[in-house]
């Protein structure tokens, strides 16, 4: 049976994929949640950056709309690689294991 690590990593799974799971200890909890919700935000992100791209290639949108868009997206990027570094966090920690399902992002 495989050990979890610090950090919410695993030492791998049967198929020697390394996992990556959230838990909670008294030491990390800060740490932990900003990370699961972090993850959730990464999510929602990805998914407003896919639909704004479908609606600028569809000519849904005016210019100043695409720019506004364009904008927003940039600045919560940015906020996210802050946020990411004042709680010692890398992109790759956002991609929680979903086990049979793969990873989430």
């Amino acid at each position: 049976m495989s050990g979890a690590l610090p950090g919410g990593t695993d030492s791998g799974d049967t198929d020697g994929r390394p996992r990556r799971r959230v838990e909670l200890d008294p030491d990390s909890v800060e740490r932990d949640l900003a990370r699961l919700v972090l993850t959730v935000i990464e999510l929602l992100r990805q998914l407003m950056e896919r639909q704004a791209l479908r609606r600028v290639e569809g000519g849904d949108l005016t210019e100043e709309q695409e720019e506004r868009i364009g904008t927003t997206l940039m600045l919560l990027e940015d906020r996210m690689d802050i946020l990411r570094t004042r709680f010692g966090l890398e992109p790759e920690d956002l991609n929680i294991d979903l086990g049979p399902l793969g990873s989430l992002l």
